[in-house]
């Protein structure tokens, strides 16, 4: 499997075959300067260095500098000099265009029909990636929110693009709720084969099949309601999604009709928000020990400055995660701080794997009902804190599904 490095080497060299030369150009110099986010309070003596993956051959790299070196020779004054990078890129015109797209990436809109009715969607296919099974990723928008204002706020395109996955952006009706929330707080719509669920399962299971996507690597993440909807699915559905994302919102089964979601919202479920973390696992373990097959592992963003969805819920999101596991011991707490914000970050291993994560938890002090690091282009973003879309993904890299699990 390529690394994230060679995937935006060989994207460049796609886009310098098509002539795409100033485009090259910033996604070879992206390879080169990505350096990961800082976690906790100590930082690397060196964070501007750039490692290169010990998989890539220097005489490889060295070829690919110096054929789109002659090709930016052969176009002459038609490449800018003035302030010019490393590798010859105006600065100004490289932040005028967003990585996520060159010429050949589409982000087209589409529908899906199901059992349970019809939702239109909008699916991201980067460019330069053709002929590899690549990861897909299901973003669920928040209330008032659509796919595109979603995609601008969580840049899970530009990522896409730079580390060659598709990201499917299914769309709430303003027929199925006015504010365009997804119906999380139905009883309706809470489990599998019925709903909503069923029928964002069935639209991505036709992804799967449309599209050459790597079976084993499908994933899930929302914000608020499509948070809330992220974590039914992570429950209902863990032989599609092999893991999930949930930023600032609310677990399964934690409301069943539009007052008790109010409830919930405000004060957590059951008052999950001033019980010790043990009884909160503890009242998921029922329901968890139920289910046929346990739910996918979760990673869970929240500020403890929300004022629409208490920061309990977060916590009684990781409880339902762990399922059979809910007495496992903290493998891993830490703080830090990134971006102007600090927060806390703990890490829960299940009893039968030490080495693989069940759940993580990361509550970002001071932050609102919005998702962290985002950008100012969307709603509900803050711009402080951790980049809430790059750890999700990490997070989902180390998560595979399971060899062998139905789909």
């Amino acid at each position: 499997m390529k690394t994230n490095f060679l995937r935006k080497v060989l994207s460049a060299g796609a886009l310098v075959r098509r002539g795409q030369l100033l485009a090259a150009t910033g996604a070879i110099q992206r390879a080169l300067t990505d350096v990961p986010l800082r976690r906790g309070p100590a930082a690397s003596p060196n964070p501007g260095a750039v490692k290169l993956p010990a998989a890539v051959s220097t005489g490889v790299l060295d070829g690919f500098v110096q054929d789109l070196s002659a090709r930016l020779r052969a176009v002459g004054d038609q490449t800018p000099v003035a302030n010019a990078s490393p590798f010859g890129v105006d600065p100004r015109e490289e932040a005028a265009q967003p990585a996520a797209r060159s010429d050949g990436a589409r982000f087209a809109d589409n529908s899906f029909t199901g059992a349970s009715g019809t939702r239109s969607f909008k699916l991201f296919e980067p460019d330069g990636f053709e002929g590899e099974a690549l990861t897909l990723v299901v973003m669920l928008h928040g209330c008032t929110q659509d796919p595109d204002d979603f995609a601008a706020g969580t840049r899970m395109n530009a990522l896409a693009q730079d580390e060659g996955f598709l990201v499917l952006y299914p769309a709430q009706a303003p027929r199925s709720n006015a504010n365009k929330c997804w119906n999380w707080f139905a009883a309706g719509d809470q489990r599998r084969g019925q709903g909503e669920p069923a029928l964002i399962a069935g639209m991505t299971r036709h992804v799967v099949q449309t599209h050459d996507v790597d079976p084993a690597r499908v994933y899930v993440a929302g914000l608020s309601a499509g948070g809330a909807m992220a974590a039914i699915l992570a429950r209902e559905y863990p032989d599609l999604f092999a893991a999930a994302g949930v930023h600032s919102g609310i677990a399964a089964g934690a409301a069943h009709d539009v007052a008790s979601a109010f409830a919930v919202m405000k004060s957590g479920p059951s008052g999950t928000a001033s019980r010790s973390p043990r009884k909160a696992r503890a009242a998921a373990r029922d329901e968890a020990d139920a289910a046929q097959q346990p739910p996918a592992p979760v990673i869970v963003f929240h500020g403890d400055a929300d004022g629409t969805v208490a920061v309990g819920n977060g916590e009684a999101v990781v409880a339902a995660a762990l399922g059979a596991d809910a007495g496992t011991p903290v493998a891993r707490a830490e703080t830090g701080s990134a971006n102007g914000r600090t927060f806390q970050r703990t890490v829960w291993h299940g009893a039968d794997d030490a080495a693989t994560s069940r759940a993580e938890h990361w509550v970002v002090h001071g932050a609102p009902h919005a998702w962290s690091g985002g950008a100012p282009a969307g709603s509900y973003t803050d711009a402080s804190g951790p980049d809430a879309s790059r750890e999700m993904l990490r997070f989902f890299r180390e998560h595979p599904q399971a060899a062998g699990a139905a789909r």
